[in-house]
């Protein structure tokens, strides 16, 4: 991975993920499946799982939604610097 000054993974507790509804959950797991083949990352049981704490887990390993995003960041990032050193 590589450091970015001034950016970083966004973590659990961050109020903002208190705005991502199950819908915008889903929306977001279905886009990280679609990125992620390119890469040859299969996720065959990943979904949305319970809420807590007003915080939408997702299903793999209950992990919070931050997590999602911030693998979907990095597979954006990774995008991104393939089509550049094409």
């Amino acid at each position: 991975m590589i450091y970015r000054p001034g950016r970083h993974p966004m973590l659990p507790t961050d109020p903002r993920i208190r705005y991502y509804t199950e819908d915008h959950i889903s929306a977001l797991l279905e886009e990280v499946v679609e990125r992620g083949r390119e890469f040859g990352l299969i996720f065959p049981s990943i979904g949305t799982d319970r809420t807590m704490d007003g915080r939408v887990l997702v299903r793999f390993n209950t992990a919070p939604a931050s997590t999602l995003l911030n693998l979907l960041t990095l597979l954006l990032d990774a995008e991104r610097r393939a089509s550049c050193d094409t």
